[in-house]
């Protein structure tokens, strides 16, 4: 089979590229993706991610990866959930719809990579975006995107937001407005109209809607083995469906999107990478890289959670029984009630330490639930969480191969707190935390604070040490730069090979301040424009080089 891209993951950013791409007729796309279609109701309902981020014991569109043991959180191995299917992490995600601080992409065109500042993204946030709220100089109204309110809030979020403000912070109604600083209720990428209610997943946005279309071929189910490099040119792929192994060449490019972890790994197996790791695993070096797989960041959170007064939560007991019976007739007459919320649905964004006002370096998740090590371990009872994470950690871990297998799962190593800084600022942004949760708005609803015997027995870093983990916000092992160490350039072509391109979060020089799957989608939306010019002007030149 012969296309003009092969794109390889379809995640967010792969989503993106294979519907806009596929704007012009005269471009073929095959898409490959490891998972299936993304359709399935626990996609669709937003509540149904408690079954899909804890991965046991249905481990549906989820390849439950694990971190190595972190030697900073006392040898734990950390749970590393990602999306498997056609949508990634946004079809198992929270939901949150947040792009981070204009200073993050400041930070990135300091670091070299001009043409990203926050300015120079912005249409690309817009053209993505239908928000419910309308359109204006920060938001679109009519993008892929849906962008909604919470349609069913509860009451003890909104009283978390009078916590937040009690406690000294603005509230603050949009995170994606003038201000990202503040407390108030997230917005998500949930649908509004017609499908009212339903998660508004990358490929429920970008996909589904056009995967009829006769120049694009999506192939589920598909694990890549590697691409194919002739004379340092990227032709093609080798993958395997149903034990057999098959090709598929790309006449421009092959772009992979298959995340912080997955689009190091093919581009490994593929020979470029780091030589000596390479070579100690047999694998024919095409392009010594030593970057590939560095450069890892994520966001560490950790979580307090409560036993709460009221049963309009999530929780465990017979009467949650019969109130999910009751939201699920709510949610499939109009997509409102309990099963209509994405558990986190409120937020706040704050700094400690030295840090800016204007560019927060804490976020909070406040869900209706209690969180448990991701929701994998179950009590009685109803309860509310509440988790913190610094938003710019200088910590740094890796993504290696574990073996030339291509079936393995990679060795990820967050080395979550091995800068002090990290460590310093989880401190204070946990405290914190804790006080906003003491505030009488939140504390009238509170019977019982689990974590307080152990903060009393470990202190905080102790408590950070032995609970906190991923809030699924890895970033950077194919960092994007001006300079000939980075992975790819400023147009995310791989460097030493033409033809190559990584369009994913992998390439985010340094963490944004926020949630990511926004800002990813941003990326693969600029991208396809770059993409879809570069093959017209392609094209163009090749017409006029023939004779007359």
């Amino acid at each position: 089979m012969d296309f003009d891209y092969v794109i390889v993951g379809g995640g967010s950013a792969g989503c993106v590229l294979a519907s806009r791409l596929t704007e012009n007729p005269d471009i073929s796309v095959c898409l490959l993706e490891y998972g299936g279609d993304g359709k399935d109701l626990a996609v669709r309902v937003p509540a149904g991610l408690i079954l899909l981020v804890p991965g046991k014991p249905l481990k549906l569109n989820n390849w439950c990866f694990h971190t190595t043991p972190q030697t900073h959180l006392n040898d734990r191995r950390g749970f590393q959930p990602r999306g498997q299917c056609l949508g990634g992490s946004s079809a198992i995600n929270a939901m949150v719809y947040t792009r981070g601080s204009p200073l993050d992409y400041e930070r990135w065109v300091e670091q070299g990579c001009v043409g990203w500042g926050f300015d120079d993204l912005l249409p690309y946030f817009i053209k993505a975006e239908n928000n419910v709220r309308g359109g204006d100089d920060l938001h679109g109204d009519s993008g892929p995107l849906n962008v909604s309110d919470l349609l069913s809030p509860r009451d003890i979020s909104k009283a978390f937001v009078q916590a937040g403000i009690a406690n000294g912070l603005e509230h603050n109604q949009d995170f994606n407005g003038p201000k990202q600083e503040g407390v108030g209720l997230y917005q998500v990428t949930h649908f509004h109209g017609e499908k009212q209610g339903q998660r508004c997943s990358a490929a429920a946005a970008y996909l589904h809607p056009v995967q009829e279309r006769p120049n694009l071929t999506v192939v589920t189910h598909a694990q890549v083995n590697r691409v194919i490099i002739e004379d340092h040119k990227a032709t093609g792929v080798i993958y395997e469906k149903h034990g057999a192994e098959q090709m598929v060449n790309a006449r421009h490019e092959v772009i992979l999107s298959g995340g912080s972890f997955g689009s190091p790994k093919v581009l490994m197996l593929s020979g470029i990478g780091p030589k000596a790791q390479l070579e100690a695993l047999d694998i024919k070096v095409v392009v010594d890289a030593p970057e590939v797989g560095e450069n890892l960041q994520d966001h560490l959170d950790v979580v307090f959670d409560y036993e709460v007064n009221t049963t309009d939560v999530f929780g465990v007991g017979t009467i949650a029984g019969m109130n999910f019976f009751k939201a699920m007739r709510q949610w499939r007459k109009d997509g409102t009630g309990l099963l209509s919320t994405n558990y986190a649905e409120g937020g706040a964004f704050f700094s400690v330490g030295d840090a800016p006002q204007e560019w927060p370096n804490t976020q909070l998740h406040f869900a209706i639930a209690r969180v448990m090590n991701h929701g994998r371990d179950l009590k009685r009872g109803y309860a509310v969480s509440c988790h913190a994470c610094y938003l710019r950690p200088e910590s740094r871990g890796t993504v290696k191969l574990a073996s030339n297998d291509p079936a393995a799962a990679p060795l990820i190593d967050p080395n979550y707190l091995s800068h002090p800084k990290d460590v310093e600022y989880m401190i204070a942004g946990a405290e914190r935390t804790r006080a906003i949760m003491a505030e009488a708005p939140m504390a009238k609803y509170i019977t019982e604070d689990y974590p307080a015997p152990y903060l009393e027995k470990d202190g905080m870093l102790g408590f950070i040490r032995n609970r906190s983990d991923t809030i699924y916000h890895p970033v950077g092992t194919c960092r994007m730069g001006a300079d000939e160490q980075s992975v790819v350039d400023l147009e995310l072509k791989v460097r030493g090979v033409s033809g190559l391109r990584v369009i994913d979060a992998s390439i985010m020089p340094t963490l944004i301040s926020a949630n990511t799957n926004a800002p990813t989608i941003m990326i693969a939306e600029k991208l396809a424009d770059s993409i879809k010019a570069e093959f017209v002007a392609a094209i163009e030149s090749r017409e006029q080089s023939l004779p007359a």
